[in-house]
């Protein structure tokens, strides 16, 4: 009997590659954000009303990219259910007919 590579614990280790790479985009742009919001604020009274009056599309990015880092962290964790699964069904059937 030839046993191939087990195909759903590579689809499983994928998904929390792709889930870890979700999170680490969403972070950098959360974090590039914070910066230029954190330099912009040592500034004089015009720029202050400048800030306050801060563009809605930012904000909303902001809230999208928390989305994406929680969207990841799940992707990641159902990556991980899905290779100990196919990890666990593999030894069983080697088990079973060995």
């Amino acid at each position: 009997m030839e046993i191939s590579g087990n195909t759903a614990f590579y689809a499983g280790l994928s998904t929390v590659q792709t889930g870890q790479n979700r999170v680490d985009q969403a972070a950098s742009q959360i974090a590039s954000t914070t910066i230029e919001r954190s330099v912009t604020s040592q500034s004089s009274e015009v720029q202050v009303e400048r800030l306050r009056s801060v563009d809605r599309s930012q904000q909303s990015d902001l809230a999208s990219n928390m989305v994406e880092m929680s969207m990841g962290k799940l992707q990641a964790e159902l990556g991980v259910k899905v290779a100990k699964a196919a990890d666990e069904v593999l030894g069983t059937l080697i088990d079973t007919y060995a």
